[in-house]
């Protein structure tokens, strides 16, 4: 079961859209929380995920303006994903 902490539940905030998202890709949210970036294979490999299932997931965020992809410095092959922003008020425990 997971359980969402909630400081800024306004409406059309991150909350409400990370909300109707599917376990998937709050999993990928839970993972990339606290201020990391990494690439598809760290997120898979993190996750046990299938790779379909993450980049589902991974679209699913970006989609919702949650994401942000960005270039791998050292390996333009990959890319690294982020959270939108930092300290954005929301918090989730699985």
């Amino acid at each position: 079961m997971t359980v969402f902490v909630v400081r800024d539940a306004t409406p059309g905030s991150d909350v409400q859209k990370l909300e109707r998202l599917p376990p998937s890709a709050k999993l990928v949210y839970t993972i990339l929380k606290p201020n990391r970036q990494m690439t598809q294979k760290d997120l898979i490999r993190e996750t046990y995920l299938p790779p379909r299932t993450v980049r589902y997931a991974l679209a699913r965020l970006k989609q919702e303006k949650i994401l942000v992809e960005r270039l791998h410095i050292t390996d333009a092959r990959q890319s690294l994903y982020g959270l939108r922003e930092a300290g954005s008020g929301m918090a989730i425990q699985a």
